[in-house]
């Protein structure tokens, strides 16, 4: 500590290194001068007198009763133990951040495991019946009050689905049973007659009544199949280039009376879906094609992208573009359309190959036709 008077003389030093007398009043030194100035001040520098680094403070001393300065005291240290003091501070504070950011997290982590735990659950649960588990269910599911009842709902619409889905089953099951002894007696009635009838031309038609009824038949058989295989939980794989080749044989003679010429090319190529619903899709979508463009029509199989596809191209005047967006709505009819349709077909189709993971894409343009496009999983 050093003293020193109104004229920055030093009249004190503790540690006796400065002489008595000793003027302090220079450029080496500002504390003194801006503490002689009545401010006090604080500087860190290098002292020539101590050789190292200092942190020099000075403040002013008053005489109350004359109302001005009349001399300082300077306090010096090391810088050293400052630097020192606060490093360690910096270090303490970055502890204790680090241990409070440690602590966020874990409080963070175990509150979002009990959050996500009851989403895990039901996200599972809704996999499992996305899946084809009809009996995959939430259950009791614990968390915030918002996703117990998000669990709740989702356990009450999985009951609801599983009651329908199975008397959905149970109704084409019974259906295709009950269809098959009617069936079978038409078909006897119609040997009959084809045998007893003299006219070529009523031969044909009854002839052609039964193959419809065979068609109706293996419908029927299919569908029981394809019930039992959905009980069993079986995958059903359909052969597309087989089906193609039943769907032609059936439209063929419409499509020779409308003027219009059936084509198949493609690969031979398997998809996951149902046998009944690729030949309902064939048959819109080919009906369309014979109704809106006769001509020339392509039916094409193979594989896109990974996918499974089967393609009905006519070379018609086109779909309208601002009728494309919308042709696969249901009870939607296009500019144009001719009279008597029902703006089902596109629609059936698009749901048909949804209810398989399946998507329909259609393309068009007055001067290349119309292609409608349905992809579907391949089967593994």
């Amino acid at each position: 500590m050093v003293i020193v008077d109104a004229a920055g003389i030093v009249v004190a030093d503790t540690a006796g290194g400065v002489a008595i007398g000793s003027d302090f009043t220079n450029d080496r030194r500002p504390e003194i001068g801006q503490a002689l100035r009545g401010e006090p001040a604080s500087f860190t520098r290098y002292s020539d007198t101590e050789g190292r680094e200092i942190l020099a403070t000075a403040v002013p001393v008053f005489d109350d009763r004359e109302q001005r300065v009349v001399g300082a005291v300077r306090v010096t240290q090391d810088a050293s133990l400052i630097v020192e003091n606060v490093r360690r501070l910096r270090l303490g504070l970055i502890a204790i951040g680090g241990a409070g950011l440690f602590a966020g997290l874990l409080i963070a982590f175990a509150l979002a495991a009990s959050l996500s735990r009851p989403l895990t659950r039901l996200a599972s649960a809704a996999r499992r019946l996305g899946a084809g588990d009809l009996a995959a269910r939430a259950e009791d599911v614990r968390g915030p009050s918002e996703v117990a009842e998000l669990a709740r709902q989702f356990d009450d619409m999985a009951a609801r689905l599983e009651r329908t889905v199975h008397a959905q089953r149970s109704f084409v099951a019974n259906a295709s049973h009950q269809l098959r002894t009617p069936l079978t007696g038409m078909k006897l009635r119609l040997e009959s007659a084809i045998a007893d009838e003299r006219d070529d031309n009523v031969r044909r038609q009854l002839e052609a009544a039964e193959r419809e009824v065979d068609r109706l038949s293996g419908i029927v058989d299919r569908l029981l199949r394809v019930s039992r295989e959905i009980e069993q939980g079986n995958p059903t794989d359909v052969d597309l280039r087989g089906a193609v080749t039943r769907a032609l044989a059936r439209w063929n003679e419409r499509a020779v009376r409308a003027g219009a010429t059936l084509l198949a090319h493609g690969e031979e190529v398997t998809a996951e879906a149902n046998p009944t619903d690729v030949d309902q899709i064939l048959d819109n979508l080919i009906d369309n094609a014979i109704t809106y463009a006769p001509g020339e029509i392509t039916v094409r199989t193979g594989r896109e992208d990974g996918r499974a596809f089967v393609a009905v191209h006519d070379r018609g005047p086109g779909i309208a573009t601002g009728d494309l967006d919308k042709v696969t709505e249901r009870f939607y009819r296009g500019q144009g359309a001719p009279e008597g349709g029902s703006g089902l077909g596109l629609a059936i189709a698009r749901e048909l190959a949804e209810k398989w993971g399946g998507s329909v894409e259609i393309t068009s343009a007055a001067d290349t036709g119309t292609s409608v496009e349905v992809h579907l999983r391949p089967a593994r």
